[in-house]
């Protein structure tokens, strides 16, 4: 760095500090956690980190960076598993982190809302709900202590409670939103009826920080569930818990909140990383489900789950069925563990794809065979949300030096999976977002129209390309 360039550093360090405070700019060490993601995968450097404590002072950063021409990192919980909130190598951006905004604004329980700033944790915003005696039914297994509300948004999260209630898009009804340009649009409105032209909030939701930076939004509430009962069932295959959740949407219809399955290997690793935790049952299944019917009237859903299982016969090998507490934590944490078990356990290839849910066992039994074929030996880590079609489905070699050549193939592997995917109708990121890790791939599978169009709007809104550059596009 030239002399210039220190001290146009220095300036821009300056006038960030008459922002927001000297303590609220972060450089050199205490930058670096916020420089690398939760995973350890992707790490880049930056101008500094920037925490703000109110909209205005997002505003008036953006503006100064705009003015500036410094391009910003959107950052919340630094939960993204793609690398899209952290900076690149290059260090001259800076991250804007929001944690520091995470004020609960309003709590309308007669409206059903919830409006909230973009660094609230979302577990904070469901307990927050939960003391209103209402629900915010975003549900992430792995991450809900630590990830925020405005992270959840820019990648429209999706988590276990999906088939019920929807994505993070189907929760919002109003945002608020800095544009690039440090100009704040304030549509945190909680209409559930507005049709008074474009619906300008969707533009921001799933954008991964790309178009604006999302400080505030007006969050969709439900009632909240009186009674739930919960089953783990052992399986023979995928097939039987595809035909398993059509018959349980048939006879149990809107009263189930979740449905996942568990392939062996994936409760191995948890066994072996996991604390307290255990067979579920007497002898192995190479699958299990848990599955969680819920209910705002105080009915014995437990009845009705026993019922609906025993009358299915076509896959289940066992089943057990309980309404009580401590028993369904158990079957869960077999779910919640996997992604921190799996990160103990060592590097894999990673997809997080979504089909039609009728084609989940398909494109496992495809890709399954496609690997095996290409790569004697390889583990299939596969689980997921069998309700919305949503799979995660990992590979590694069990062996440390043979997966360090594995994962040396990954474009390799990633090609075998996401083309398999694309030809069964489905999507090659389907809760986690584009960022650094897909930003090239979704070339390959969205038409040219589809690119063209993300482009320009791009363009519209950010010409500059001051937002999250090297990310999505």
């Amino acid at each position: 760095m030239n002399r210039l360039e220190q001290s146009l550093t220095t300036d821009i360090l300056d006038l960030l500090a008459t922002i927001v405070g000297d303590d609220s700019v972060l450089t050199g060490d205490p930058s670096k956690p916020y420089c690398v993601d939760w995973r350890g995968r992707y790490s880049g450097q930056a101008l500094a980190v920037v925490l703000p404590g109110d909209t205005r002072q997002v505003g008036a950063i953006v503006a100064l960076c705009a003015k500036q021409h410094v391009t910003i990192v959107p950052q919340g919980g630094n939960t993204s598993l793609c690398g899209a909130s952290v900076p690149l190598a290059e260090g001259e951006q800076i991250v804007l982190n929001l944690s520091r905004m995470n004020r609960i604004r309003e709590l309308d329980a007669t409206n059903y809302t919830i409006t909230v700033e973009a660094g609230c944790i979302l577990a904070d915003v469901r307990a927050a709900a939960e003391r209103g005696n209402r629900l915010f039914p975003l549900r992430l297994a792995a991450t809900e202590q630590r990830c925020e509300i405005g992270g959840n948004l820019s990648t429209n999260a999706g988590g276990i409670n999906v088939l019920r209630y929807g994505t993070a898009r189907d929760l919002v009804l109003g945002l608020e939103v800095v544009l690039p340009d440090g100009r704040v649009w304030n549509g945190l409105r909680g209409l559930r009826k507005d049709n008074s032209g474009y619906d300008l909030k969707h533009l921001f939701i799933g954008a991964e920080g790309t178009l604006g930076i999302i400080t505030a939004a007006v969050l969709k509430l439900f009632p909240r569930p009186q009674v739930v009962a919960t089953a783990c069932v052992g399986l023979r295959d995928p097939a039987a818990a595809v035909g398993l959740f059509a018959h349980l949407r048939a006879t149990c219809g809107d009263r189930i909140s979740a449905f996942e399955i568990i392939g062996r290997p994936c409760l191995d690793i948890v066994f072996r990383h996991a604390r307290d935790t255990h067979e579920p049952f007497a002898r192995q299944h190479e699958w299990i489900a848990v599955i969680e019917l819920s209910d705002v009237l105080d009915v014995p859903l437990d009845r009705s789950l026993r019922t609906a299982l025993e009358n299915f016969s076509d896959g289940i090998e066992v089943f057990a069925v309980t309404a009580e507490k401590t028993l369904a934590e158990r079957w869960w944490k077999l779910r919640n563990s996997i992604s921190d078990a799996q990160k103990i356990d060592g590097i894999s290839i990673k997809h997080d794809i979504s089909v039609p849910v009728s084609r989940v066992a398909e494109f496992i039994a495809r890709a399954d065979a496609a690997l095996h074929g290409a790569f004697p030996g390889v583990r299939i880590v596969a689980f997921g949300h069998i309700g919305d079609g949503n799979i995660h489905y990992n590979a590694s070699m069990p062996d440390p030096a043979q997966n360090h050549a594995f994962i040396g193939q990954s474009e390799y592997v990633n090609r075998i999976v996401y083309d398999i995917v694309h030809g069964l109708g489905g999507s090659i990121s389907a809760e986690h977002g584009l960022g650094q890790l897909k930003r090239d791939d979704i070339c390959r599978y969205k038409s040219a129209l589809e690119m063209e169009m993300m482009r320009n709007i791009k363009h519209t809104i950010d010409p500059h390309g001051l937002m999250n550059p090297g990310k999505v596009l």
